[in-house]
Order: structure tokens, then sequence, then C-alpha cells
């Protein structure tokens, strides 16, 4: 038997990439090259130059390990599925969301598409893309950021999913397709605040893009499917309802936030905050060292994680916790092992030991375990039992 005190958070969150855009043509069996990646420049540059409201540096937040070190996975391995966060109000859900644009890495896409088509991968282009990937024609890329795209409560189903082009039907006759926010989200992340509050025709839409990784729109005479395969984040609080069951399982993981209750930290967080507020440029300079180091290990993380591997007694005892606890399908089988790796990647290590299982498996399993509609979230009580008697851990 092993004793293990409390859940393992990897503390020294950080990451360097660069935001700088570069283009170039290549043909359809073109490699793409590590050097052709831009060069890494501050996150405070970025900042400056790719948006007028400055961000909240990730380095700042105050508490909330369990969202953090979430999303931190979710950017190493974007397959994980997600997060869901649900907390009290006022207490910085959004502002954490928000805050990971200075961490999220660069994509190769091809130069004004739409759809933030791959030049490379058949799955991820839109439909013209990959007929002139077919045709072997010369595709100019460039080098941007992962998209975060916000999907308000209000928005329509012709603004999500896409809808016909009025401008080019009125003074061309003509009839195309004016993406949507799926679209604009693929192969980076749809953050909708306040998901439980969402509509209900919404949620379908979202259910049926985030099961199949593709969006189909068929209305007035057009025909179109696309890719739109994102990393979902939604926020809320749970005094104002719990999500239908069916979404809330398309979620990888679930973070829950409480209020800071000691005096020390309220003052600190409102004083940080007044601060951000007064200055943000020095502010964010004040964090630069701290975001550059999360920003270099998250990159160390991403290329590791193909070679990290998961020893055969670890899957088992995942998969055997599941059967224990009833959870329904094999998601959370599936999440738990995907989120392992990337927590051993993140330690940077190659093989997961039954610590990187620890520090994700209540993140992974939590929200899969309600039965009845009425009930509430457990907080990682029952999974931790159910973890210390498969792996063999007093858990004190």
């Amino acid at each position: 038997m092993y004793t293990m005190s409390c859940r393992p958070v990897y503390t020294n969150l950080n990451v360097c990439l660069g935001r700088e855009v570069n283009t170039r043509r290549v043909s359809r069996n073109a490699r793409v090259s590590r050097s052709s990646r831009p060069k890494a420049v501050s996150s405070e540059q970025e900042v400056e130059e790719s948006s007028a409201r400055p961000v909240y540096p990730f380095t700042a937040i105050i508490g909330q390990e369990e969202m953090k070190f979430a999303a931190l996975m979710n950017i190493i391995d974007p397959n994980i599925g997600g997060i869901m966060v649900m907390g009290d109000r006022g207490t910085g859900k959004s502002t954490t969301v928000r805050s990971l644009t200075d961490l999220l890495p660069y994509i190769e896409i091809v130069k004004d598409d739409a759809f933030m088509s791959s030049p490379t991968d058949p799955n991820l282009m839109s439909p013209d893309v990959l007929a002139a990937y077919r045709a072997k024609e010369p595709l100019e890329t460039a080098f941007v950021p992962i998209n975060m795209v916000d999907l308000p409560l209000g928005a329509t189903e012709d603004r999500v999913c896409g809808t016909i082009d009025i401008e080019k039907a009125l003074t061309e006759g003509t009839k195309a397709f004016e993406p949507g926010l799926l679209a604009k989200a693929n192969r980076g992340i749809l953050y909708v605040d306040e998901v439980n509050l969402l509509d209900d025709h919404l949620v379908d839409v979202l259910l049926d893009s985030a099961a199949s990784g593709w969006n189909t729109v068929e209305r007035e005479g057009i025909s179109i499917c696309h890719p739109a395969r994102f990393i979902l984040i939604g926020s809320g609080n749970p005094e104002e309802g719990e999500l239908r069951p069916q979404l809330l399982d398309r979620f990888g993981m679930h973070a829950q936030i409480k209020t800071v209750k000691l005096p020390e930290e309220r003052v600190k967080v409102v004083e940080e905050r007044t601060s951000f507020d007064t200055d943000p440029k020095k502010f964010r300079a004040t964090y630069k060292a701290k975001q550059d180091e999360v920003i270099d290990q998250v990159t160390r993380a991403r290329a590791l994680l193909p070679e990290v591997e998961v020893p055969m007694d670890i899957r088992l005892k995942i998969s055997q916790v599941c059967a224990e606890l009833d959870v329904d399908g094999l998601r959370g089988d599936l999440v738990t092992t995907r989120a392992s790796r990337a927590a051993a990647a993140f330690r940077g290590s190659k093989i997961v030991t039954d610590e990187d299982v620890y520090s994700v498996i209540s993140l992974c399993l939590r929200h899969r375990l309600r039965k009845d509609p009425m009930a509430t979230i457990d907080e990682g009580s029952r999974v931790t039992e159910v973890f210390s008697s498969v792996f063999g851990y007093d858990i004190e």
C-alpha cells in the first residue's frame, strides 16, 4: 500500500510560441518542416498587435488550480474533449478562459480560408480546399494562432451554422455560403459562457458537431458539409440550472470553481485586478517571465505527447475504476487515458504513472456519475475512493 496525501498539481505552468504570421506555398505532397515555424515573440507584443483589449495574464490568476490544470491538459491534447467549468458568479471563470489566448500554439492553415483548413490533412479541409488539394494545385498557407470563438447566448442558428450569403445573392445573383461560428472555430476553441442557459436548438447543433466533427448545412438550395473540430469550453453557475446530460457528457473534463475564502487571497485578487485595469501593459510586463515559462513547458509537452505510453496495467486499472463507478459508455476510459498522457507529457515523462492518473481522474469522471437528473455533481470523493481501492492507495 502507498500513501498519497493530496492530488499532485503541477504548478510550474509555462509556453514559448511565435506570433508573427509566416506565409508560403506548398504542394499536395509537401511536408511542413519544424524550421518553418514562426519565431517566438513575447506575449505582450502579440496582444498589442492582435487585440485592442489586453488579456489578463494566465499566471496572474490566483487559485482555480483545477480549471487551470484542465485547460493546460486540453491545450496539450485537444482530443481530450474540452472543459466544463461550473462555479459561483464573479469567480473569474470567463477571465481564466480568455487568458488562454496567450498560451495557444500556432497552426498552419490555408491562407484566406474561412474554415481554417489544414493544407495537409483532407479531413480538416473545406470543400473548395479539398478540391484544390485533390487536383494537386499549390496552396498558399499561413501560420496563425489557434482561434478562440465566443458563442453568445443570443446567437441564431444561422449565425452558428452558416447560411446563404445575401450580399452575393443580391449583387451577383449567385448562391453562395456564408460560414458561421462553427467554421471559424474549426481546429480551435469554442467558448460558451453561461452554457447552461443556452437555447435547446443551439445545444442540438453543438451536440451534432461535437459528436461528428462536421457541420452539415441544408438550406435555401445550398448543401455544404465542412469540418468543425473544436475544443468545447463552457462555463456556468449551477444556481442558474444544470446542463442537459447529453451535452454534459460531451465535455472531456469538469472543473469546479469556488469563491476564495481567505481574506489575504481576496485582497490580493482585488489589488491585482485594480493594477491590471489601471495599466494593463505594465501589469502584463510583470508576468512576462512566468508566462514565457508556461508557454515553453506546454510547447515541450505538445512535442513530447506522441511518445508518451500508458502501461497496460494502468490502462486496465483505469477501465476498472470506470466499471466500478458504473460510468455509462467508454468515453470516460478514453478521456482519462488521454488526459493521463497529457499530464505525463507536462511533467516531461514518456511513461504514465499512477500519480498522472490521480491528477486527472476526478476531472474526467465526476460529471459522468450522475444518474438522477435532480442530483448534484459529485465533487470527486467517490472517484477518489474507487481510485484508492483499485490502485492500492490510502488517500489521507
